[in-house]
């Protein structure tokens, strides 16, 4: 319970906005846990061996997704976001959706990992199984890519950087 809600805020943000497909991750990746907690070891965190169970979960639905697409398609995305409702304008929140969409799977889950769900670097890359400088020069990357997208928002606040 304790993890449920920011689990399925996360794959909702890695699964590009589909509510069903996030529940289907979060359920999916619980399940998985569950099932392999007998080979936890205990060199991190269960919070983080938990959500690096669940980024892998969201990348292979992801990636079936593209298969599925590709040959019919099925379903269209749900738009309802379960983040924290902190109102906003929804084209605004719409358009900051289709620019995470566009980042490489790496630079988008480094993204979402320290940026929205707040988790530190080292904690994301534990999470991410990758190097703490990969994980930050995907977040590098995707600063820059974002601010690339979005700059026209800042205004002249000098965003181009």
């Amino acid at each position: 319970d304790a993890h449920r809600e920011r689990a399925r805020r996360m794959a909702w943000r890695l699964v590009d906005g589909d509510a069903a497909a996030a529940d289907d991750v979060t359920q999916e990746a619980f399940v998985r846990a569950w099932l392999g907690l007998g080979r936890f070891r205990g060199e991190a965190s269960l919070g983080t061996w938990f959500y690096r169970i669940l980024v892998r979960q969201a990348a292979h639905h992801r990636r079936w997704r593209r298969v599925r697409d590709l040959w019919g398609g099925l379903g269209t995305p749900d738009a309802a976001d379960p983040a924290p409702a902190a109102a906003g304008d929804p084209a605004l929140r719409a358009r900051i959706e289709a620019a995470l969409a566009t980042l490489p799977r790496g630079q988008r889950e480094a993204f979402v990992l320290v940026h929205l769900e707040e988790f530190t670097v080292s904690e994301s890359a534990e999470i991410l199984g990758k190097a703490t400088g990969t994980v930050k020069s995907h977040l590098h990357r995707a600063l820059r890519a974002l601010r690339r997208e979005l700059g026209d928002l800042a205004g002249d606040t000098g965003a181009e950087r």
